[in-house]
């Protein structure tokens, strides 16, 4: 057996020995289990919930009696955004954004029903989820194990006969790392038989679920080599301790919260009340689409009747009142789709500045990654808001469509008809359904973080390897 793997035998004897890594080992674990258990479930019911209510939704709006179109357009239509599967492992942001968009002429609803908003405060401080667990709290464990690794032996004396027997520094720093890798694996392996029975199971792609996997792994391993680290440069176990608690509070608690507020300052973002008065102002100055004789439809109007070669609205083939709502539907989405990008794109700005400070902190590099890879992240809620967005403006022009082609102007101006069509008309409109972003682009859009975690083991493997070779002259 090589030296390496007698030290880690040893060390393995200790730990199993030691019953605050035992203890906390098995807390780790139970906690773990519970929260796998708990998010799926409540991935479960939220998701048969969310499709109980599309299911509903679609019902009541293909149900609607004969009646006219707009009548139709302004009865409007919701629509959920169904759960990813790996939201049950990590679920992101999507506790602060909303998961329902109500569907209506002429405006665009924003998100609503976050779990947030319905829930306790205390889901602000974070769900109890294997995402969570493993960020912050194994790391904590791992430091709480391993931080006297090396600093023990040098206390007690025995380091100092290891190397008189022959053995490198590096050799017994190698053997004490190897151990507590294998203690790290343990704490991994809960959440890891998660992840793999998602993808067992076929409710998530094995792509995504393998890289969540060695994404944990290779966190669980940079803490493996800081702990060790610390353990071989500092002389007493007491300082190491003292020295990786403030590492672990500045590097998981501190400089996540604190980059993320000043993201907020240096990119400010207007107020949604303020966002609302600015899109009203310009919607108003668009003009009245319910009113074909607005003046601010005199210019398209002009063009139609030269289309069509006639001299008024009268004369048209077609139903100018239809005509008007689809030319103003199109003009307040481009008015609400710039609003909403502006604002989505500001939130960019914010997370591509948080994104940066991944070289500082780890922590913000594997946040990034695996919600990104989860497919919980601010650019997967904007993918859903974007295509409900789409199927709102098609559901609305669809029905302009039908107003311009069943209906006469004379009837459509005539305040004494009624002017119905049949109701199988938007029973034929396609259902709603979410198209999440390709597994390929989601891993590309979370390799830079992936990089960010690799430079950081790079370096901490380095340190570990330099510092490690030089204990010797240390104790000499």
């Amino acid at each position: 057996m090589s030296p390496v793997r007698r030290i880690a035998r040893e060390e393995w004897r200790a730990l199993s020995r030691d019953r605050v890594a035992m203890l906390g080992l098995l807390l780790l674990t139970v906690l773990t289990l519970v929260a796998a258990l708990n998010a799926a479930e409540h991935r479960r019911t939220a998701d048969a919930e969310r499709g109980r209510y599309q299911s509903q939704a679609n019902d009541e709006f293909a149900n609607q009696p004969d009646r006219h179109p707009h009548r139709v357009a302004h009865f409007g239509h919701f629509v959920f955004r169904p759960l990813n599967p790996l939201a049950a492992f990590d679920p992101g942001i999507d506790a602060y954004t909303g998961h329902t968009l109500f569907l209506e002429a002429h405006r665009q609803n924003g998100a609503n029903f976050g779990d947030v908003r319905q829930s306790s405060l205390l889901l602000r401080f974070g769900q109890l989820t294997p995402a969570f667990i493993l960020q912050v709290l194994a790391p904590l464990l791992l430091v709480f194990v391993g931080h006297n690794c090396v600093t023990r032996e040098r206390e007690s004396g025995t380091l100092r006969v290891l190397l008189s027997q022959g053995l490198g520094s590096g050799q017994v720093v190698m053997g004490k790392l190897l151990a507590l890798l294998g203690f790290a694996g343990l704490v991994l392996l809960p959440a890891l038989l998660a992840l793999l029975w998602l993808a067992a199971s076929g409710q998530a792609a094995w792509a995504p679920v393998l890289v969540l996997a060695c994404a944990y792994a290779a966190w669980l391993l940079l803490w493996s080599l800081l702990v060790t680290l610390a353990s071989t440069v500092f002389r007493r176990g007491r300082d190491a301790l003292l020295g990786l608690l403030a590492t672990w509070t500045v590097l998981v608690i501190l400089l996540p919260r604190g980059v993320s507020d000043l993201a907020g300052s240096v990119v400010a973002m207007p107020t949604r009340f303020e966002n609302a008065i600015h899109v009203e102002r310009e919607y108003q100055a668009l003009g009245n689409a319910h009113r074909p004789d607005d003046p601010k439809f005199a210019e398209f109007r002009d063009r139609i009747l030269e289309q069509y070669g006639v001299t008024s609205i009268e004369e048209l083939p077609v139903n100018f009142k239809g005509l008007v709502g689809t030319e103003g539907e199109r003009r307040s989405s481009e008015l609400f789709n710039r609003y909403a990008a502006e604002v989505f794109d500001l939130q960019e700005r914010q997370n591509h500045l948080v994104d940066q400070y991944g070289w500082l902190s780890p922590t913000l590099a594997l946040r990034r990654l695996s919600m990104t890879v989860a497919g919980t992240d601010l650019a997967s809620f904007r993918h859903f808001l974007e295509q409900g967005e789409q199927y709102r403006y098609d559901l609305v022009q669809r029905l302009n469509r039908l107003q311009s082609g069943e209906i006469t102007y004379a009837d459509d101006t005539d305040p004494d008809k009624e002017n119905r069509i049949s109701h199988a008309h938007w029973q034929a409109f396609p259902d709603f359904h979410y198209q999440p972003f390709p597994v390929d682009q989601a891993l590309r859009r979370a390799a830079p973080a992936g990089a960010m975690l690799l430079a950081w083991l790079a370096a901490l493997a380095s340190l570990t390897w330099l510092l490690g070779g030089r204990l010797g002259r240390a104790v000499r």
